[in-house]
């Protein structure tokens, strides 16, 4: 079983997901998106992924600066992925993706749904 955890280790909420995975005795690849951005065609694959595909605000941190800032709030999917791939602090997270299906685990027990 390959689990990978999209991670932010200043983030609360993706450290307990992660000591979540790991207390089931798994040993996730970590991606630390904020060091290693995803390109465009990445987060298209995890919003597929999670669902989120024709809705990619659900996978987006709307209360962000970076989405104010730059106008997201009437922007088009091609944008707000855009808008991801170029300002990485507007994906949610943590993402914990297992057996190509994925989820974000806000609240952190929501990894147990894929473990």
């Amino acid at each position: 079983m390959s689990v990978t955890i999209y991670h932010n280790p200043r983030c609360s909420k993706s450290r307990q997901a992660l000591s979540i995975v790991e207390d089931k005795g798994i040993a996730p690849n970590i991606v630390e998106y904020l060091k290693t951005p995803l390109n465009e065609a990445e987060i298209k694959a995890l919003a597929v992924l999670l669902g989120t595909k024709n809705a990619p605000r659900a996978m987006m941190r709307i209360k962000e600066d970076d989405y104010k800032n730059n106008n997201l709030k009437d922007a088009d999917n091609d944008a707000l992925f855009k808008a991801m791939a170029n300002y990485p602090k507007l994906i949610e997270r943590p993402i914990i993706v297992r057996d190509g299906k994925a989820v974000i685990a806000r609240p952190p027990e929501k990894a147990l749904d894929l473990l």
